[in-house]
């Protein structure tokens, strides 16, 4: 099948079937998946077009909304955080639209770039962990693994029909101001700079703009690593944050595309739908098995798959 936008010619159940796969795993992260999408689209199918970054961003439209409902009807959306991420994360996501197409077409210095931030990222996620496995890991520990007992408990319940209508504990807001944002989780507090998000989801919004990974695949190891938030209430806000940021960026990269006719800007909407579908199920999947995941293993795959994907840029980079 042939993709006019992209340049490309692939049978039509690659995509929806790559994107299902990455998806279904990325999600418990509170990651869309995109950032392995775009350097499968590029080395695989050979789609090198700056239109990949738009065409990138409009599957996160087509494939979040699933893995989002399903956090929000287990109460595992911390509303605040993802409004915080979100406004600081939509004027960084135009910025980023203009670099791509104005300063980097051809994406090779920043893969550079973006190597350094995800292996930085995926490096200090792996030390957290480490330092966890020796015993200290905090309140975020304790919490999930109280969090885990109680999925335990719920599932051994489900096997006698006892648990019917039975839910597990939701996350609770304790205050949300312009300076700070503390919620609960299985008995313990979480507390962070409101300004603190906000500059952090600006920054995160201009990378997700130039490159079309929307954000959550580096706003999400953040929250774990820098603030101390367990992986279960995040990734509801990260999947959350990516989707209205992508629906932005879509939007910008479709409005500036007739000023530039002689380059490939907009999105290719059949190619975009197709891994939209594959991903739409594969986060409604991923969303309903995190629970049954211990944190550790979540994050020690965020972890492999970042810097994974930081040495693959840095060594086409150098090629």
């Amino acid at each position: 099948m042939l993709f006019s936008v992209a340049g490309i010619e692939v049978q039509p159940w690659i995509p929806p079937l790559v994107a299902l796969v990455i998806s279904f795993f990325t999600s418990m992260g509170g990651v869309s998946g995109a950032f392995l999408l775009l350097p499968f689209q590029m080395s695989v199918l050979g789609y090198v077009n700056p239109s990949v970054s738009s065409t990138n961003q409009f599957y996160n439209i087509v494939a979040i909304p699933s893995g989002v409902w399903r956090y929000i009807k287990e109460g595992r959306m911390v509303w605040p955080l993802t409004w915080v991420v979100i406004v600081g994360t939509l004027p960084g996501v135009f910025i980023g639209a203009i670099i791509r197409v104005q300063y980097l077409p051809n994406a090779k210095n920043f893969k550079l770039f973006a190597a350094c931030v995800l292996l930085y990222i995926g490096v200090r996620m792996a030390r957290d962990l480490i330092k966890q496995m020796k015993g200290q890991g905090g309140g975020a520990k304790a919490a999930e693994e109280r969090f885990q007992a109680q999925v335990a408990r719920f599932r051994e319940k489900a096997k006698t029909s006892e648990a019917h209508g039975e839910k597990l504990a939701a996350v609770r807001v304790v205050r949300f101001s312009a300076t700070r944002i503390a919620y609960e989780f299985y008995g313990e507090t979480y507390d962070v700079p409101t300004f603190g998000i906000l500059s952090l989801s600006f920054i995160v919004g201009i990378v997700g703009g130039v490159y079309g990974i929307g954000g959550g695949a580096i706003i999400a190891p953040f929250f774990v690593s820098f603030f101390g938030l367990p992986v279960y209430t995040v990734a509801g806000a990260a999947l959350m944050g990516t989707f209205i940021t992508s629906v932005a960026g879509v939007a910008f990269y479709q409005a500036i595309a007739p000023f530039y006719p002689t380059m490939s800007v907009a999105p290719d909407w059949l190619l975009g739908f197709l891994f939209g579908i594959g991903g739409t199920a594969g986060m409604y999947l991923g969303a309903r098995c995190q629970k049954f995941v211990p944190a550790r293993y979540i994050k020690w795959m965020l972890s492999a798959l970042i810097v994974f994907l930081a040495l693959k840029y840095v060594r086409d980079f150098l090629a």
